[in-house]
């Protein structure tokens, strides 16, 4: 595979999973569910949270490694955790 080419997309974007989490959470906090759907649903949402959250990582590190290239700004650490 030739340097910058992307690999075959075989993760749903993070924009398609993100939605369906979304969808997820809704339906979790409807609480009118039988306990197996919950537990199937429960487990799907961390699924799709996982691969949300590993998206964001390796869009991260494109960023600083973007940002070091560049040599113009030093790259500062992503923080989700604001508080």
């Amino acid at each position: 595979m030739a340097e910058g080419q992307q690999p075959t997309q075989t993760v749903a974007s993070f924009e398609t999973s993100l939605d369906e989490l979304e969808k997820v959470v809704k339906e979790l906090e409807s609480g009118d569910l039988p306990l197996d759907r919950s537990l199937e649903l429960f487990s799907r949402g961390m699924q799709l949270s996982d691969s949300c959250r590993k998206q964001l990582e390796e869009a991260e590190t494109r960023v600083e490694t973007l940002i070091k290239r560049a040599g113009e700004v030093t790259p500062v650490p992503f923080n989700l955790d604001k508080g």
